[in-house]
């Protein structure tokens, strides 16, 4: 079998053999999570913290993941999100979205055991999934003094941020530069099927 072939479970039962049979569950746990990628930043957070900044990209691209268009991480929409929170909310927002992120990111120690930049792909996706849909069932009620959960101010920054980038007004929404021709009472198939960007 070819070295570079080899699977993390085959190097774990060969690592095994080579020991003699004798590595603990601790151990067999610290080598398959120490297999995946460390999460990395390609923006330079100037209001969050390091792992406020994961978080936000981390929630934005499983809200809008890459498909046959880039997604939210490749749009720049996780610094998009910072610079609107730090630029545009006012300071008692500001200090509420990052209140709400950092519970966000503890929130998920109840389910898993651990804080939500550790989890992995499937879990996050599994964590955001329920604290989004237990937000939207929440909204629909509008309670009295109902404030917006970090969840949700996510979801609409990141949908702001993606449709307002180049890749989201031009190759998700239709895109004319105006001034543009007024052609009046024609359907959306006639024009082309998508709303309009501009």
């Amino acid at each position: 079998m070819n070295a570079s072939l080899i699977d993390r479970r085959e190097a774990l039962r060969r690592a095994t053999l080579l020991m003699g049979g004798t590595l603990s569950a601790p151990t067999i746990i610290a080598i398959l999570n120490g297999c995946t990628a460390k999460p990395t930043l390609d923006w330079k957070p100037v209001l969050f913290s390091e792992d406020q900044a994961l978080a936000v990209s981390s929630v934005a691209d499983i809200i809008i993941p890459a498909t046959d268009t880039p997604g939210a991480l490749a749009t720049g929409v996780p610094s998009f999100i910072e610079q609107v929170v730090k630029d545009c909310y006012t300071p008692e927002n500001q200090q509420r979205f990052l209140s709400e992120l950092n519970a966000f990111i503890e929130g998920s120690s109840g389910q898993f055991g651990k804080p939500f930049n550790r989890l992995s792909a499937e879990q996050k996706i599994e964590y955001v999934t329920r604290i989004h849909n237990e937000a939207v069932g929440i909204e629909k009620s509008r309670p009295e003094n109902y404030k917006r959960p970090f969840v949700l101010m996510c979801k609409e920054l990141t949908l702001s941020g993606f449709l307002t980038s180049q890749v989201g007004a031009e190759q998700v929404l239709q895109y004319q530069a105006v001034p543009g021709s007024f052609e009046g009472c024609i359907t959306l198939d006639q024009a082309g099927g998508k709303a309009w960007a501009s």
